[in-house]
């Protein structure tokens, strides 16, 4: 699988793991403190082939790609659920532990952004808190597993509607996601 865009990893470990799965340059943002120069880098490398930030499903990993999207409109975005990122040993996360499987799926299934301001999301507050993914007991379980059932990634409560809106998600996906969600639990 070879991929056009250049990837922005965390870091070597992470470029490592990429280049096993597929054929792909990166770039490593060495941490959540992003340099301007790394920026400046990531800029670059999205006027010149597009960008996609593949970053870790932790925090540090959602401030670099809010960091990225703030200063470079328009990149690509590739995610993968904590599950698929879990060392062996259980005690640490991140893209350089996934199975090269994990890796290509994720980067078949990247979302473009659209910077076009004509998609107004009509998902509401309301219909997140009656989808118990606010103001409820398992509402952080709820929205990590909606974002692997979108493949927009986890967020907290407050990027969910942006997140949503970000990935132009439509009340109809948003819908089947929340009865795959509903029907996985009364499985459980």
């Amino acid at each position: 699988m070879d991929i056009k865009e250049i990837i922005v990893v965390e870091g070597k470990d992470d470029t490592t793991a990429i280049k096993r799965a597929v054929n792909a340059d990166t770039i490593e943002t060495n941490g959540s403190a992003i340099s301007d120069e790394t920026l400046r880098n990531i800029q670059h490398a999205q006027h010149v082939r597009g960008v996609i930030v593949f970053t870790d499903p932790d925090y540090p990993g959602r401030r670099i790609r809010a960091i990225i999207e703030e200063r470079v409109p328009g990149v690509k975005h590739a995610f993968l659920p904590k599950e698929k990122t879990k060392a062996k040993n259980g005690k640490s996360l991140g893209i350089e532990h996934a199975k090269d499987e994990d890796i290509r799926m994720a980067l078949s299934k990247v979302y473009s952004p659209q910077q076009s301001e004509k998609f107004i999301s009509t998902i509401t507050i309301d219909d997140l808190l009656a989808a118990h993914l606010l103001s409820h007991p398992d509402a952080k379980k709820r929205r990590e597993r909606l974002g692997e059932l979108l493949n927009v990634g986890a967020t907290n409560s407050k990027q969910l509607i942006k997140r949503l809106t970000m990935f132009q998600i439509t009340e109809q996906q948003f819908g089947e996601a929340i009865r795959q969600l509903n029907q996985e639990e009364k499985n459980e």
